[in-house]
C-alpha cells in the first residue's frame, strides 16, 4: 500500500482541482485528438489528396481506405471529446494509430542517417499516443464503474 508524506498530500490537494477540472480535461483530449481531427478534416476537404496518401502507402482500394480513415479519425475523436463511449473511441484511435504507425513509419527499413533518426523518433512518439489513448480508455471505464 502506498503512503504519502504530508508534502505529497498537500501538493496533490493543491494541484488536483486544477488538473481534474473539466477545462483541463478538454484541453488534454483536444491535444490527443488534434492531429486526428486535422487529418480527418484535411482528407475530407481534399479527397484526391487522401486517395494519393492511400496509394502512397499501398492501401487498396484507396477510396474505401480513405473513407474508413476519415470516419475513424473524425468519429473516434468526437467520441472522445463528447464523452459518448469515450473508452471505445480511445481504443479505436489506439488501434488505428498502432496499425498506421506500423504501415507508415518503418524506420527499420531505412539506412542509418538523419531520415531514419527522425522516423524512429516519430515511431516512438506514436507509441506514446497509443499509450495515452489506452489510458483514456482505462480512466473512462474506471469512472463508469458502479460504486
Amino acid at each position: 500500500m502506498q503512503t504519502f508524506s504530508s508534502f505529497e498530500r498537500t501538493l496533490t490537494a493543491t494541484v488536483k482541482p486544477v488538473l481534474g477540472s473539466t477545462a483541463v480535461r478538454l484541453v488534454a483530449y483536444l491535444g490527443l485528438c488534434g492531429a486526428y481531427l486535422q487529418g480527418g478534416l484535411f482528407k475530407l476537404l481534399d479527397f484526391p489528396g487522401a486517395l494519393g496518401e492511400m496509394d502512397h502507402f499501398g492501401l487498396s482500394p484507396a477510396p474505401v481506405f480513405a473513407v474508413l480513415v476519415i470516419l475513424m479519425e473524425l468519429g473516434a475523436s468526437l467520441m472522445i471529446l463528447t464523452g459518448r463511449l469515450r473508452w471505445l473511441g480511445a481504443l479505436g484511435l489506439a488501434g488505428f494509430t498502432l496499425m498506421a504507425t506500423g504501415i507508415t513509419l518503418r524506420f527499420w527499413e531505412l539506412p542509418a542517417g538523419p531520415e531514419r533518426f527522425m522516423i524512429t523518433n516519430s515511431f516512438y512518439e506514436h507509441l506514446g499516443l497509443v499509450g495515452g489513448f489506452l489510458l483514456v480508455a482505462f480512466v473512462d471505464m474506471e469512472e463508469q464503474k458502479p460504486s
